[in-house]
């Protein structure tokens, strides 16, 4: 676990050096903001439309080859763009291809990589090892911007390409020495037994079984809702901040800065404090959305930059230890061979979202301003919750008939209760 954390490290300070200086370079190809945002679309779109496929190949595939395999076909689009780059011979239109290709690739690396940290310690560890997960994320994430000014500046647009490329190359070096855990829950492979001496001609692992699964599972359905609503209220606080600064709060690009370092900040201690979660929920994830909108009300009615400080921290931690536990549900309430598909349907639904939310809160923007987006999708986040948690108090217990002489049902493992 702890050379799965070195390399998601290193992975993700590159993929974040990547998405920094590929921005730049779309400004520098095109002159158009509008062709930056296509290009993060175009390297979205393929989770919108093949999630659900990706995540069937890692319940199919072995996890170990997946993860091995997706990372070292990352690594060579980046080295690809990064002679592109040097030989001068990149346009826009290799680009977005190069972009698309990343996106299709990374709906099976995603979830393969994912679970495989969970493979790597025991049962009752994985909300922590997904905490642990967040953390280096979040570092990862600090690391790389920081470190795409400095090797532009040094050495060139392509080295931050070859770097992002060494990155993936390095975690594919390290995933065959991974040993998992003694117990941990894994795929049962290509095949799912159903019977002694029967397997299922599909091997169980069909798209359409990981869809029902999630149409069926009422904690994933609460837990798509809650994370929904907040992600387009609230969340994008890259957007609605910035203009709470610069504007109403008369602020500068510093002190929007200030504001995402404060928030970056605020996500670490939140990975620290989601790692010690050893039963999360939706009910707790719900809980810690809304009293992060309420938070944003707050943040909202800050009439200084001092007192936006005060209120982004305590958002920001939140924010990060709700994510923490909401994944941890995700991964672990499934059974093991349902996981990747789980994943990929949660893939398609987080990408409609991250396209969704920000033209709908830059509508709200514009309709009630920076102070009304905030303060009314904070009370929208915080009052459909509370909605919701009426609603599923009033629901009746569902009683569950036993006949005579029937077999009692088998109490559900210690991790599902947990989920």
């Amino acid at each position: 676990m702890r050379w799965w954390s070195v390399a998601n490290f290193v992975s993700n300070a590159g993929t974040w050096m990547q998405l920094t200086v590929q921005n730049l370079l779309v400004l520098q190809i095109t002159g158009s903001a509008a062709a930056t945002g296509l290009s993060m679309s175009v390297q979205a779109a393929p989770a919108l439309l093949i999630s659900v496929f990706g995540g069937a190949a890692v319940d199919r595939w072995p996890r170990k080859l997946t993860a091995a395999v997706s990372q070292a076909l990352l690594g060579a689009v980046a080295f690809t763009t990064a002679l592109l780059v040097a030989l001068d011979r990149l346009d826009i239109t290799s680009l977005m291809v190069l972009a698309a290709v990343t996106g299709v690739i990374a709906t099976v690396d995603g979830p393969a990589c994912s679970l495989l940290g969970n493979d790597l310690v025991p049962p009752e560890d994985v909300p922590s090892a997904i905490g642990v997960g967040a953390l280096v994320h979040q570092s990862g994430r600090l690391t790389g911007a920081a470190l795409a000014g400095v090797t532009v500046g040094f050495l060139g647009t392509a080295a931050a390409y070859a770097a992002n490329g060494l990155s993936f190359l390095f975690v594919a070096s390290v995933i065959p020495f991974l040993r998992p855990a003694r117990g941990a829950a894994r795929t049962a492979g290509p095949a799912v037994r159903t019977a002694p001496g029967r397997r299922d001609a599909r091997g169980g692992m069909s798209v359409r079984e990981g869809l029902a699964f999630f149409a069926r599972r009422p904690r994933l359905l609460a837990l798509a809702g809650v994370t929904g609503v907040s992600a387009v209220f609230g969340r994008n606080y890259q957007l609605t901040l910035a203009v709470l600064v610069t504007g109403p709060l008369a602020g500068g690009a510093g002190s929007f800065g200030t504001v995402s370092t404060v928030l970056a900040v605020g996500g670490i201690v939140g990975a620290v404090l989601g790692a010690r979660l050893r039963r999360p929920s939706v009910r707790v994830v719900g809980a810690l959305a809304a009293a992060g909108g309420l938070l944003q009300v707050v943040a909202g009615l800050s009439p200084s930059l001092a007192v936006l400080l005060v209120m982004v921290l305590p958002m920001a931690v939140v924010e990060s230890v709700s994510d923490t536990a909401g994944t941890a549900v995700l991964q672990t309430d499934p059974p093991p061979h349902l996981r990747g598909r789980v994943l990929g349907v949660w893939g398609s639904i987080g990408t409609v979202w991250s396209l969704g939310g920000p033209p709908a809160l830059g509508l709200l923007m514009e309709l009630a301003g920076a102070r009304g987006a905030l303060m009314a999708g904070g009370l929208i986040i915080a009052a459909t919750i509370g909605a919701g948690y009426v609603l599923e108090s009033r629901r009746p217990a569902r009683a569950v008939p036993v006949t005579a002489g029937a077999a009692v049902p088998p109490a559900p493992a210690a991790l599902g209760t947990a989920a």
